[in-house]
């Protein structure tokens, strides 16, 4: 009895062992039951019923990559490139997966192969050297409509590298630096160019300022001559005012003396034999004068009586 229950519990223990599956994080099985799917062990602990029941495949649900090997291709214009492509992908329907293709990853880079010799057979080389975004979102297309029906999803295609043939590599360098020789040549022209507009641009600002300060000066100092000049005036006018008050209030105070012309005219006349005094002077009198030499007499008397009246 001992040895019978032995072997019972062993059985049991490992029908037990059998009949629990534990998937891990971020992975699911596919179970078939009798040879067809059944159901879908999702992470953690899950039962199935042994021999009846078997765990065909696990799918990583993680994006997953797979590198193409790389392909020779012709382009448009006849030249031989080489290229290296990556692909990113992920398992989003497990059963998809394992029953619509026998074998998803190479049904992704048979696909990729054949898209890209249709793709860069329509390019030119110079188009296919700079073209790898539009080549990654053809393929990509391609691969989408492809693997829809696989349960995979294309995230991502990466062109890693297009290699053209040696000697073509090598034509290409040397236009490459025949291009950085003659833009260096253009820049430094350009630079000389600039330099001299620059410096002709600075003259003419040079020559423009100082014809304003030449300008601004010769105003300024013709102001100054014209304040000068109206300055030099209003003292002239101011003076000569000044004379016309003094002689206006000479006569006033002549007036004032009782000073009448008869006066006046003996004063020139005495005025007139003072300068015939010397021996070198001549006066030579008009005819108006002598007749006003008759009334010398009259007043030679008018003053003598005014010199007596003071003795009496």
């Amino acid at each position: 009895m001992f040895w019978v229950a032995l072997v019972i519990l062993a059985i049991v223990i490992v029908f037990v062992s059998l009949s629990v599956k534990i998937i891990p994080q971020q992975q699911v099985g596919v179970v078939e039951r009798l040879g067809k799917f059944h159901k879908l062990l999702m992470p953690g602990v899950n039962l199935v019923i042994p021999i009846i029941d078997r765990v065909r495949v696990i799918h990583d649900l993680r994006i997953q990559q797979t590198i193409v090997p790389t392909q020779s291709v012709i382009t448009k214009d006849n030249v031989q490139v080489q290229i290296d492509t990556i692909i990113f992908y992920q398992v989003v329907s497990p059963e998809h997966a394992t029953y619509g293709i026998s074998d998803y990853v190479s049904g992704v880079r048979n696909i990729t192969t054949a898209t890209m010799r249709q793709i860069i057979g329509k390019m030119e080389l110079d188009e296919t050297l700079s073209g790898r975004e539009k080549i990654s979102t053809e393929i990509r297309v391609a691969l989408d409509e492809a693997t829809e029906k696989w349960g995979v999803r294309i995230e991502r295609v990466e062109i890693m590298d297009i290699k053209p043939p040696a000697d073509i590599q090598e034509a290409m360098d040397k236009q490459m630096k025949a291009e950085r020789n003659k833009r260096a040549i253009i820049l430094e022209a350009e630079a000389a160019r600039q330099d001299m507009i620059l410096r002709a641009e600075g003259d003419k600002q040079s020559k423009i300022l100082r014809a304003e300060g030449d300008k601004e000066a010769r105003i300024r100092e013709a102001e100054g001559l014209q304040k000068a000049q109206e300055l030099e005036a209003l003292g002239q006018a101011k003076a000569i005012l000044a004379i016309a008050e003094a002689e206006k209030r000479r006569i006033e105070m002549l007036r004032e003396a009782g000073l009448d012309e008869r006066v006046l005219a003996y004063r020139s006349f005495e005025a007139l034999t003072d300068i015939a005094k010397g021996d070198a002077n001549k006066v030579f009198l008009p005819v108006s004068a002598v007749e006003a030499l008759g009334s010398i007499g009259a007043i030679g008397e008018v003053f003598k009586d005014k010199d007596k009246k003071p003795q009496e």
